[in-house]
């Protein structure tokens, strides 16, 4: 297999997972409004949402470390296909709160099975074939293909709500997840990693995450971006689904189902804007550390203005231009956080971080939903800009850290 093999199958796994998950993001908050919860039980069920993938990002990280990238991905796309039947149960049936938690977390199960696993499987992939090239490129262009996808999914379902109704967009994303199973089966091969042989599940895990322990949060170059994580993470989560509710309050039409896909597909189009800016933004800015500090710091500050206008249309604009900045710092992230990691590792230090960034949502969510129900969303997204810029001083200590140096010396050469 060649790199250039390598990537159009990470591009392609990355399309068509994101498009089937993306069906229901534009209209996800109104979903759960519409089967009977408050704003705040709204933002309590992602909130256990992201509380599965604290719980299990690091298990199945392992996994993916242990048994294989590929495995991990096919397990996650299996079980968001389950979870998310059992949400459109839970639609149909006004199921009480308890149910919404439970079935939330399963939901946070299937996405850690993909987290760390399919950037590890890409750039495991593209070392062993000797790829020469960026990996702000590489990621770049998977942030690209996602938002595309993100973008057609998103629309999609927000049209698809307003002339059906809102479970459909649920059916249609059981359906292509469905197929995307069947495409990561055909396309999916783990190279440049051996899966371990397993003595004792116990101490072979115990190893796996002391080893991911001293690479990633006793590693200070990485320790510092990763405890910066949970302040953006949560901040990002809250900031796109308060956006359906909100821009619907603020056009005055609260069925007007296509304007929450429209709003979804806006940030998808930022989305693509800012994964094809990282690789020239990387290129010019050698500091990925200093890039980082400058976009959140920058995309707080817009935060705060979609709080602050009480025009549809402006508060449209804002949400494309934050969208575009967090889709420009994330591939420069991702780079960083890779040439900082050894192979063996990797996928279980991702999971790591995307744990920590996880964990932030479990307290962020709640509370800026909770703050949405008290005194407005306008006021909830003041309260989230100064969560996003606390990020900014761990970044900070990061900045003195850095060397980039990275231990896959193939990749090093233009990491």
């Amino acid at each position: 297999m060649t790199p250039e093999r390598v990537l159009r199958t990470y591009v392609t796994l990355v399309a068509v997972s994101t498009g089937a998950s993306s069906m229901i993001w534009g209209i996800n908050t109104l979903f759960l409004l519409d089967a009977g919860l408050s704003i705040g039980k709204a933002f309590a069920a992602n909130a256990f949402f992201t509380a599965g993938m604290v719980l299990f990002e690091v298990p199945t990280g392992v996994v993916a470390d242990t048994v294989g990238r590929r495995t991990s991905y096919l397990l996650g796309t299996a079980t968001l296909f389950g979870s998310t039947l059992l949400y459109l149960l839970l639609w149909r049936a006004h199921a009480p709160f308890a149910l919404w938690a439970v079935v939330s977390v399963l939901l946070g199960l299937g996405f850690t099975f993909f987290s760390g696993a399919t950037e590890a499987w890409l750039v495991d992939g593209l070392h062993a074939t000797g790829y020469r090239g960026s990996l702000d490129a590489a990621f770049a262009k998977g942030q690209v293909a996602s938002g595309i996808a993100m973008m057609g999914g998103s629309i999609g379902g927000g049209f698809l709500a307003q002339v059906t109704n809102l479970g459909m967009p649920y059916v249609v994303r059981a359906v292509l997840l469905a197929v995307t199973f069947g495409v990561a089966w055909r396309a999916m091969r783990d190279l440049g990693f051996t899966p371990k042989p397993r003595v004792s599940v116990r101490g072979e895990m115990g190893g796996i995450v002391r080893a991911s322990l001293r690479h990633g949060l006793l590693n200070p170059p990485v320790r510092w971006v990763m405890l910066a994580g949970p302040f953006t993470a949560g901040v990002s989560v809250y900031g796109f689904y308060a956006a359906q509710p909100y821009l619907l309050q603020l056009y005055g039409h609260a069925d007007s189902y296509w304007i929450a896909g429209l709003s979804a597909g806006i940030v998808a189009g930022a989305q693509i804007a800012g994964g094809a800016s990282a690789s020239y933004v990387a290129r010019i800015f050698r500091d990925r550390i200093a890039i980082l500090i400058g976009a959140i710091a920058a995309s707080a500050a817009v935060i705060a203005l979609i709080g602050l206008v009480t025009s549809f249309w402006a508060a449209l604009g804002l949400l494309m231009v934050w969208g575009t900045m967090f889709a420009a710092m994330t591939p420069v992230r991702q780079a960083y956080l890779n040439s900082h990691i050894p192979s063996e590792q990797r996928a279980t230090v991702l999971s790591f971080d995307n744990l920590l960034g996880s964990a932030g949502g479990v307290v962020v969510q709640p509370g800026l939903g909770r703050s949405a129900d008290l005194w407005g969303y306008g006021q909830a997204y003041l309260l989230a800009a100064g969560i996003q810029v606390l990020a900014v001083p761990f970044l900070g200590l990061a900045r003195r850290k850095a060397v980039e140096v990275t231990p896959d010396q193939p990749l090093a050469l233009q990491a």
